[in-house]
Order: C-alpha cells, then sequence, then structure tokens
C-alpha cells in the first residue's frame, strides 16, 4: 500500500471555509472518481495559533493507482483553484511511502 501525505495552511478566519470545501470534494462524489485502487482518505487539522494546518493522508493500493489520481508526475500537489484561493501555502509535491507495518487491537 502507497501512502501520499501532503499539508496545506490557512489563515484561521479561512480554516473553517478550507475545511467546508474539503467538505463538499468529498461529497460530491470526489473519493468514487479516484477508482478501484483508491482505498481511503484522512483529513486532519489542527491550530497553530497564527495558522491552521491541514494534512491529507491517502491510501492506494500501489503506485499506478496514485499516478491513476495525480498524473505522470505523480508527486505533484493536486490543488483545486477554490482551494488555493483559500490556503496561505501548501506543499507543493506530496511524500509517498510504502506501508511496511500496521498494528491494530
Amino acid at each position: 500500500m502507497i501512502i501520499r501525505f501532503w499539508r496545506g495552511w490557512t489563515r484561521p478566519a479561512d480554516a473553517d471555509a478550507y475545511q467546508a470545501f474539503l467538505a463538499r470534494e468529498l461529497d460530491a462524489g470526489f473519493l468514487s472518481r479516484l477508482g478501484d485502487g483508491f482505498l481511503g482518505m484522512e483529513v486532519l487539522r489542527r491550530d497553530l495559533g497564527d495558522e491552521v494546518e491541514f494534512a491529507t493522508v491517502m491510501r492506494f493500493a500501489d503506485r499506478a493507482a496514485v499516478r491513476a489520481f495525480a498524473g505522470d508526475d505523480a508527486e505533484a500537489a493536486v490543488v483545486p483553484a477554490e482551494a488555493r484561493a483559500l490556503l496561505v501555502r501548501f506543499d507543493a509535491r506530496s511524500a509517498h511511502f510504502e506501508q511496511v507495518d500496521e498494528r491494530t487491537p
């Protein structure tokens, strides 16, 4: 399994709007368009005082599934224009990790 990790930061005043944007995207069928190789996603949020950090953690079956989502430059961030308008800054490249172990209760 491949884990795709990405972060973006908003002003505190824009954090709720960005979180709502993400929820609308996910509810609008974004996840269903990712194909069979997409295994799930988490959205994380943390208040840093002068900014709010968001992180997305996406799980894919393999690197081919990542490329199906992101394109030939699989590490390039996928950030729609509406999201860019709310973000102060963001990772231009996503990090990909191969999951090598998992422990669950």
